[in-house]
């Protein structure tokens, strides 16, 4: 099932107070972007984000879940209305995460 753009929008929307944020579209899904790393994306209608200290830190109750078939296992947002929190969030990750890779 392909992620509806609204639910993108929205999502982008609380995430608006960050600097940065952007997405590519993939196969019906969306790879969210922050400071040109990969954060997470929309799965199905749903926020997920890497499995890293600081996520798992914040969200010690978050289910982990398959974005796709084959893939690695990532944390579902329940609080995307809080977007201090989401804010936070992003972030804490950002150092975690690894650099993109040069092309």
């Amino acid at each position: 099932m392909a992620s509806r753009k609204e639910y993108l929008d929205y999502i982008l929307e609380q995430l608006s107070e960050l600097e940065e944020i952007t997405f590519r579209a993939m196969m019906g899904e969306y790879i969210i972007y922050y400071c040109g790393k990969v954060i997470g994306g929309i799965y199905d209608n749903r926020f997920l984000v890497k499995d890293t200290k600081s996520a798992r830190t914040m969200m010690p109750d978050a289910g982990r879940e398959l974005p796709y078939e084959g893939a690695k296992e990532m944390l579902l947002v329940n609080n995307v209305e809080d977007r201090e929190f989401l804010r936070g969030l992003l972030e804490a990750m950002y150092e975690e995460l690894p650099s993109p890779r040069k092309k």
